[in-house]
């Protein structure tokens, strides 16, 4: 069932990293401060070890990349968001599980059925897109530290990052690029990436 938590023998190796989807913290089209707030729980509550986790964008050099089983268009086609941020969690017991506050798929979602229904494979891919989707993949400890983006609202709300961000430099930009000599993390192409994580049980 899509939004559910992982079933069956998946279910019973596995302990997610963080509450159910609906406990986190979530404001639609803030998807780096949602993360945020995921990866500060994580640190927080030690459900597991945070070296286990990393904050995952996905970009590409003209900001555009199509991602599948979105909230914002659930049905056949994707969105395409000039960037998107997710939770990728690798467990001790060797399996890997996105986190996507934004998907219709499980929360947490296994690795390959992430990649396989929401980032799908360049053949799946239009041209304009094939080839260029990257991914950026930061450790959180690095993105817990250094990501000022605040949105004076949200701040206000008092949901995501300390108000105190708002006197930083905004650096936002050097998460997005996917240059791999700017800012944090190691940069990855899809097929990269899906060698690098596969859960290597499943």
């Amino acid at each position: 069932m899509e939004g559910a938590r992982p079933t069956g023998a998946t279910a019973a190796r596995y302990q997610p990293a963080c509450p159910t989807r609906e406990a986190c913290v979530y404001s639609s089209c803030y998807c780096e401060e949602n993360i945020w707030k995921l990866c500060e729980y994580i640190k927080t509550h030690a459900q597991c070890p945070l070296e286990e986790c990393y904050a995952v964008f996905i970009s590409n050099e003209k900001k555009m990349i199509p991602i599948w089983k979105q909230q914002a268009r659930p049905g056949n086609g994707p969105v395409i968001w000039d960037y998107h941020v997710v939770l990728l969690h690798t467990s001790s017991g060797g399996q890997s599980f996105i986190y996507d506050l934004d998907t219709v798929l499980p929360f947490p979602c296994p690795f390959h059925t992430y990649v396989e229904d929401a980032l799908k494979s360049d053949d799946d891919i239009h041209p304009q897109f094939r080839s260029y989707e990257r991914q950026k993949v930061i450790s959180p400890f690095s993105f817990l530290d250094f990501l000022f983006t605040v949105h004076p609202k949200l701040c206000f709300q008092q949901t995501f990052l300390p108000c105190v961000f708002l006197d930083s430099k905004m650096n936002l930009d050097d998460f997005i690029s996917m240059d791999p000599d700017v800012g944090w993390g190691a940069v990855y192409t899809l097929s990269e990436f899906v060698h690098r994580f596969s859960s290597k049980n499943c």
